[in-house]
């Protein structure tokens, strides 16, 4: 009995971690690429457990498409780019 009891508090515990992953790692898919002048927000997460890396979560919006969110890859050069440009930006209070 006890064994039968380990064995499904152990099956409980794998769910919940599984269900935590697709709750902290969002970026599975990178965004393409994106125009300064669209971003509306930009969020950095840190990197969780289940992450590989840093979340760079950006905030666009369009006319035609509204606002929509993308994950950026924080090793491309555009997205460096990105950041710097984006800190300058807010630091002039825009």
């Amino acid at each position: 009995m006890k064994l039968l009891t380990a064995a499904l508090l152990l099956l409980f515990l794998a769910m919940c971690l599984a269900s935590a992953e697709g709750v902290k790692c969002k970026c599975s898919r990178k965004g393409p690429k994106i125009r300064f002048s669209n971003v509306r927000k930009l969020e950095i997460k840190p990197r969780y457990p289940f992450c590989v890396e840093e979340m760079i979560i950006v905030t666009l919006w369009t006319r035609v498409r509204g606002e929509q969110q993308h994950c950026l890859n924080p090793k491309r050069q555009n997205t460096v780019r990105l950041l710097k440009w984006y800190r300058v930006w807010k630091e002039k209070g825009r």
